[in-house]
């Protein structure tokens, strides 16, 4: 059997509080970790109204500190707004007060932020000119997503000015990753004097990279012999070239011998196909407030999707996202799943959920686990 783990947004609902957001996630953690979830990983987001994972290694000590089995961490760190030294020594402490249970994620998603701003890099990212919706072995491959709209929007930079001290400019992704790796393992040298983390030098943690396309993320991931998380529920229309690259790059090192994935997938559970439809309909407003450069807004409530009127054209904004959410009854998602595994070759699948109402949510990782 597959295995299945969280990720976790601590997501602001309608009429709730950030406060109430991380108590959420405090006892979603305990009742995923007691259904048999492998890992718990914590999103960074800012400047959102609807998300609560701002300071996730923050998160992370109190999700670990009220669980005692299930592994924890970032999923994933932004690289671009850290030095290589600060994120060691946080998730070095982490390890010393929760040893052999913490993940370390990295991600490049603020690096390319900082890059976008300045204008180094295409907002859209590489061309996929031609490139429609197909279905590959029953796995749907939506069309890619366009962000360059989002990407130059006056949102993006404000967040941009915020995470970035003035002047800064982030590192090489994988100049980042190779630093890391050079300060947990004790090797880390600079002009020919030694640079020894305390905490995170000799940290028992595992290292991950995440990636949202076939890009460098997938590439250093594999040259690096390190496992890879793949993202279906953000970019569902690169996820079979994130993995291919992955694995074309692909070295076997210290941590792996072949190659490890992790797939994510957004999912919404309910005794019946009819109702984790109705607990899944707010998921297109919320979707649309990221990508029209609003930033998430909490996560309203089915009345409340229901009652909003969608301008011409809007409903194409979030299309991708909503045609590949898994929500129904057990076998409905569990079918689903089962494609998403078969077609991308996953070793294990990372299941994020957003409902209005806290008991919904926990309701849907317990039924899944129980499937």
């Amino acid at each position: 059997m597959i295995p299945l783990s969280v990720l976790d947004l601590a997501p602001v609902t309608a009429g709730a509080t950030a406060r109430d957001a991380l108590r959420n996630t405090l006892d979603l953690a305990r009742r995923t970790e007691a259904a048999g979830y492998r890992r718990y990983w914590l999103a960074e987001h800012h400047l959102a109204p609807g998300v609560a994972s701002a300071a996730p290694q923050v998160l992370i000590a109190a999700v670990a500190a009220a669980t005692s089995r299930i592994r924890v961490g970032s999923g994933a760190v932004q690289t671009g707004h850290w030095t290589a030294l600060s994120i060691v020594e946080q998730f070095g402490t982490l390890d010393a007060l929760h040893p052999g249970r913490i993940d370390l994620g990295l991600g490049r998603s603020g690096q390319r932020r900082a890059e976008i701003a300045r204008g180094a890099a295409a907002a859209s990212g590489p061309a996929r000119d031609g490139r429609v919706a197909e279905e590959v072995d029953g796995l749907l491959i939506p069309a890619p997503f366009d962000a360059a709209k989002l990407a130059t929007s006056p949102k993006f930079a404000l967040q941009d000015a915020l995470l970035r001290q003035p002047g800064a400019e982030p590192r090489d992704f994988g100049d980042i990753v190779g630093d890391v790796i050079a300060l947990l393992d004790g090797g880390y040298t600079w002009d020919g004097h030694e640079a020894h983390a305390n905490p995170g030098e000799g940290a028992g943690l595992e290292l991950w990279i995440f990636g949202s396309s076939g890009g460098q993320s997938a590439r250093v991931a594999g040259e690096r012999g390190l496992p890879f998380a793949a993202n279906y529920h953000v970019s569902p229309s690169n996820v079979l070239e994130a993995v291919k690259a992955y694995r074309e790059a692909f070295r076997p090192s210290d941590t792996l011998d072949e190659p490890y994935v992790v797939v994510s997938a957004d999912v919404v559970v309910a005794p019946t196909d009819e109702e984790a439809r109705e607990l899944a309909s707010p998921y297109a407003l919320w979707v649309h407030s990221i990508r029209s450069g609003l930033a998430a807004i909490p996560f309203p409530t089915p009345a409340q999707a229901a009652a909003h009127r969608w301008r011409p054209g809007e409903r194409d904004l979030v299309a991708d996202r909503v045609a590949t959410q898994f929500a129904g009854a057990p076998d409905t998602v569990v079918a689903g799943l089962e494609t998403l595994r078969r077609v991308t070759a996953a070793d294990e699948l990372l299941i994020t959920t957003i409902t209005h109402d806290h008991a919904d949510r926990v309701r849907s990782y317990e039924l899944l686990a129980d499937a």
